[in-house]
């Protein structure tokens, strides 16, 4: 009997909870839809409603919003045109893979325009094997970018070797600096 009093407590408890966590709940969605409300009725200084930021967006839109969005970061990045390169490596440094990706989706969307790969390298090693080390490194970027879907009739190299260095210094700083692939429009 005194089981059945417990079970009979514990339920009536429950049931109480339950319904005391529902109707805070709906209390704090009702409150902060209200507060929403008000906010998306507010005016800027200027008289421009800021409720428009609130509405939801259509499949269509976001897609639009996020394209745009990206577009605008891919030309920030397109900015940078300088990849650098480990000693005695040709192979493209993942931090470089967002850079390239910007400027293969300019290339792609711009058929007519063409780039120049330049290879550099630092002052280690013979000049030979400096130019074929920085027509290895253009040659990479070219690969990579035409992963991307950009036409081969787009982009041209050329290895410059150790001839032209961005800093004519003989240390690790230096040479780090000069161990890149720059592309030119």
């Amino acid at each position: 009997m005194q089981i059945s009093k417990v079970i009979k407590a514990s339920i009536m408890a429950l049931s109480v909870i339950t319904l005391a966590a529902c109707s805070s709940t709906s209390d704090d969605v009702s409150a902060s839809a209200s507060a929403s409300t008000q906010a998306g009725q507010a005016t800027t200084e200027q008289g421009v409603e800021t409720g428009a930021a609130d509405r939801i967006l259509t499949p269509a839109e976001e897609r639009a919003r996020v394209r745009e969005q990206q577009q605008q970061r891919y030309a920030d990045l397109r900015k940078e045109n300088v990849l650098y390169f480990d000693f005695d490596n040709a192979s493209i440094r993942p931090e470089f893979a967002e850079i390239l990706a910007a400027h293969a989706d300019y290339l792609v969307r711009n058929p007519s325009a063409i780039v120049v790969i330049e290879g550099h390298t630092d002052e280690r090693g013979t000049p030979e094997y400096n130019i074929a080390l920085g027509e290895r490194r253009a040659k990479s970027v070219v690969d990579y970018l035409q992963s991307l879907g950009v036409n081969s009739s787009q982009m041209n190299m050329v290895s410059y070797g150790e001839e032209k260095p961005v800093v004519r210094q003989s240390n690790e700083r230096a040479w780090s600096q000069n161990r890149r692939a720059v592309l030119v429009y």
